[in-house]
């Protein structure tokens, strides 16, 4: 009778020490097909914009209406601080009540035109948006129906499923967001410059000396939470997964003794995405408040020359007024712009995808010489046919028979064997 280790006690299944080998077991590497390694985001390309925009032809009177709205918009903002400064440094300097009175009611009527600007043109920018995307969409699946059973033999479902959601989503974001909001706050950045230096070109300078800083700054750290979202992104997914996968499987991991495996796992997966979340945490607990600091810094160089200035009866206080106004719808957009560029380069590489897509040519296709086919008696015959669907693996062997019309045959053979190839042979599925 065997006798059980000194310290044991019987039943208890396997040892401590076995136990702390199987949770030592750690995922260490996962092979990945190159294939599968998708960029997320490409360099603005102008032969792919120009051939996106073909799509937007059928839609020029939306993209006309749409492109007046984008000018008034750009226009609305910088306006209404011309409109504040002037009746401050006007009416409200001269005690002028009534001229104050008219000049507070077209500031209301301006802002109020401006919140109807708005809303046409982001209402305008979805239509154009889903407008396009339709039209895309629907030139994907037209395509689709027009390849051999090569190509989706040789792609994966997920990906053909990708290129008509998540790639033409991007194209939407790209069209809609990114375009039309990046062409306003540019504008507003124009109109609030010219502005700013008729007010008083010598302020206008320490603003523009600043602009590049503020751009570097927000640059730098936009590419960081982009990378840093897209690992948050990435880990969450591979967690849901592996989470679904323990549940649909609980019987085998349940049946094969793998608890503390597959927790050891989990548990590697839950804290990878934990330090992602938190370099995306750290990231932007240094980005908000350097950019705040760079602002304040602005503020206080402008208050320093400004009011040196002021002092020296050189401008008036209106004047500075209107310059902070003005200054800070021209650094606004600078924060908004840089999370536009991200989106357009994930739409630059969406959109190559779905072109890819697109210009993908069938393995083969008909000649020019080809007839319409007359009618049939019905009867199949293969002579010494070999077929592969890759050169070195070849399916079909020198394969010969008939079948009479009428006839009823019957293919049997194990799975592999070549019995569906049969099948889409007959159907010319393929060559």
């Amino acid at each position: 009778m065997n006798q059980l280790p000194p310290g044991q006690p019987p039943n208890q299944g396997p040892s401590t020490g076995a136990i702390r080998r199987r949770q030592s077991l750690k995922l260490t590497h996962v092979v990945k097909n190159p294939e599968d390694d998708e960029i997320d985001q490409r360099p603005l390309d102008w032969r792919l914009i120009t051939r996106l925009f073909t799509y937007a032809l059928p839609h020029r009177r939306l993209a006309l209406w749409l492109s007046v709205m984008v000018v008034l918009r750009s226009l609305q903002l910088p306006l209404m601080g011309a409109v504040l400064s002037w009746v401050i440094s006007g009416p409200i300097t001269r005690g002028d009540w009534e001229m104050t009175k008219w000049g507070t009611i077209g500031f209301l009527a301006l802002a109020l035109f401006t919140v109807i600007t708005v809303h046409f043109r982001q209402r305008l920018a979805l239509e154009f948006g889903e407008a396009i995307v339709h039209d895309l969409r629907n030139a994907v699946f037209i395509h689709l129906h027009r390849l051999t059973l090569g190509y989706f033999t040789r792609t994966k479902l997920g990906r053909i499923i990708g290129r008509v959601t998540g790639d033409v989503e991007s194209v939407r974001s790209g069209v809609q967001d990114v375009l039309f909001v990046s062409t306003v706050q540019i504008g507003q950045m124009l109109v609030s410059a010219a502005l700013m230096i008729w007010y008083d070109w010598l302020l206008f300078l320490v603003v523009l000396a600043l602009a590049p800083v503020l751009w570097g700054v927000n640059k730098y750290f936009r590419v960081r939470m982009s990378s840093a979202s897209r690992d948050v992104q990435e880990s969450y997914s591979r967690v849901t997964a592996t989470l679904a996968e323990s549940v649909n499987g609980i019987r085998v991991t349940q049946g094969f003794v793998r608890h503390d495996v597959n927790a050891e796992l989990f548990r590697t997966l839950i804290l990878d995405h934990a330090r992602n979340n938190m370099n995306v945490a750290r990231t932007s607990a240094v980005f908000v408040p350097l950019l705040d600091f760079n602002s304040q810094f602005f503020i206080a160089a402008l208050l320093l020359l400004g009011g040196w200035q002021a002092l020296s009866g050189d401008i008036s206080i209106a004047v500075i007024i209107a310059f902070f106004y003005q200054a800070g719808l021209f650094f606004g957009p600078i924060g908004v712009i840089g999370g536009q560029y991200s989106q357009a380069l994930a739409a630059m590489a969406g959109a190559e995808r779905v072109f890819r897509l697109l210009d993908t040519k069938p393995d083969w296709e008909d000649g020019p010489e080809v007839r319409v086919l007359p009618p049939i008696s019905g009867q199949v015959e293969f002579r010494n046919l070999s077929f592969a669907y890759e050169s070195e693996r070849t399916v079909l062997h020198n394969l010969s028979f008939t079948v009479q019309p009428g006839q009823t045959i019957a293919l049997v053979g194990h799975t592999g064997c070549g019995k569906s190839t049969v099948i889409n042979l007959i159907a010319k599925f393929w060559l």
